[in-house]
């Protein structure tokens, strides 16, 4: 019982990996507020550097990644990723999808693929997953 009372305290951690810092802001913004969980922290990096820096000082349980990034692309984050643990939540949330992206990140093990969208929903869907 202790135990399940500590995991019900425990705060959720997800690292957030987008250039595009308005984008970001929405994204942590919403997640912070819709998901019904008291703690609950969004992490945001700006690269993929800063997100693996990141890693290195917190202990991240789900990343969301978009995919181009500058210098790299999310696929090859989630690479590095299943490198060094390849049970850590994964999605890739993205306006620069395709069949051959999505096929990529699957065969990669990403938890999920989610195409950005114009509106809330997209991040209502980003929210359950």
């Amino acid at each position: 019982m202790l135990y399940v009372e500590r995991l019900m305290m425990s705060v959720f951690r997800v690292l957030h990996v987008d250039d595009d810092e308005a984008i970001g802001d929405l994204l942590e913004t919403y997640l912070e507020e819709s998901v019904d969980r008291e703690e609950f922290s969004v992490t945001p990096a700006r690269s993929v550097d800063e997100a693996e820096a990141v890693l290195d000082e917190i202990d991240i349980d789900c990343i969301v990644c978009d995919y181009q990034m500058p210098g790299t692309t999310g696929l090859e984050f989630l690479h590095r990723i299943r490198d060094r643990n390849p049970n850590k939540p994964f999605i890739l949330f993205t306006n620069k999808g395709s069949a051959d992206i999505a096929s990529e990140a699957i065969e990669a093990g990403v938890t999920d693929y989610l195409r950005k969208g114009g509106g809330p929903e997209q991040y209502e869907v980003l929210r359950v997953s």
